[in-house]
């Protein structure tokens, strides 16, 4: 079973490299709003904030370390949440390009997918009439023919290369056969418990949002991994809140957030990240569960703690 804790950990995504500016006023682009509604997103409840930086200029997603420079410092400064940066980026990157951030920065936690797939945002071009940057419609519309590639080897030369600073992973595993490939590296000692994972329902490519699906990943997990590992979930777009909520019931942690989704409601756009942690915040209190502190997180995941950080 998942490592026990009576307080739920909230993660909360800032931005991502999924969703593009047209598609809501509230997605924070800039520096400045990525550090705002981070900040926001902590005083809400988060714990964890799961972050990707954009080119501020036109909202494409960006791997260069200088951008989450803009940002990193303002945050390790104004709350005590976990910073967590991915090393995703976005499908269209390769890996090298998406590792510099944590390379750079040696976060306390750092996403890691566990398997190459198909990766498909292609759906959303037809619910958007207009774009306002010609890279937009390109960026969905090659989602029906990338695969995005976490190959053994990127795998590997993501763990071997931030294998010396200290930095723990957040697992996001899409599908079955990514918790078999993250048993694989455990069995083979490159990673070590508590393992922090983190199991995504709804993206084109990989599992769906039925309930015996969240509970299939449970079942795969509990059996390769015991009580050496922490299980956290999210859903995408509209099955935001009902997942999350779901896998609370079942004595999982939750990670909700503009990068999965842009609503707080049907047909109601989320006007900040904070907004979704209130939300699953209440959900949770609900349910008569206590929500983890930073300091709740960073013992449950056996983090390094925020001043062992390069910034």
């Amino acid at each position: 079973m998942a490592k026990a804790s009576r307080k739920v950990i909230v993660t909360c995504a800032i931005t991502g490299g999924i969703h593009t500016p047209s598609m809501s006023p509230y997605l924070p682009v800039t520096a400045d709003e990525i550090a705002q509604q981070a900040i926001e997103a902590a005083e809400a409840g988060a714990a964890i904030l799961h972050l990707h930086a954009r080119n501020p200029e036109d909202g494409r997603p960006t791997q260069d370390p200088a951008a989450f420079a803009r940002f990193l410092p303002r945050l390790k400064q104004s709350t005590d949440a976990v910073l967590n940066l991915t090393t995703g980026g976005s499908p269209t990157m390769q890996v090298e390009e998406r590792l510099q951030p944590a390379l750079k920065f040696g976060p306390e936690v750092a996403s890691l997918n566990m398997g190459s797939m198909n990766f498909g945002l292609y759906p959303m071009l037809g619910r958007y009439e207009k774009f306002q940057h010609d890279w937009e419609p390109e960026y969905l519309e090659k989602s029906r023919d990338v695969v995005f590639r976490n190959t053994f080897k990127d795998i590997e030369y993501i763990l071997h290369s931030c294998s010396g600073n200290g930095t723990r992973f957040e697992f996001e595993c899409y599908d079955t056969s990514h918790l078999y490939t993250l048993a694989h590296f455990r069995d083979r000692g490159l990673v070590k418990g508590p393992l922090f994972v983190q199991t995504v329902f709804g993206i084109l490519g990989g599992i769906g949002t039925h309930p015996e699906d969240v509970a299939h990943m449970k079942r795969t997990a509990d059996r390769l991994f015991g009580d050496d590992y922490v299980w956290s979930v999210l859903g995408a777009g509209r099955y935001q809140m009902p997942i999350t909520t779901m896998a609370a019931s079942m004595g999982g942690n939750v990670r909700v957030g503009l990068e999965d989704s842009l609503w707080d409601g049907p047909g109601q756009l989320a006007q900040s990240n904070a907004a979704q942690v209130r939300r699953i915040r209440q959900v949770l209190e609900g349910l008569g569960l206590e929500i983890a502190t930073p300091d709740d997180a960073r013992n449950i995941l056996s983090l390094k703690g925020g001043d062992q950080v390069n910034f």
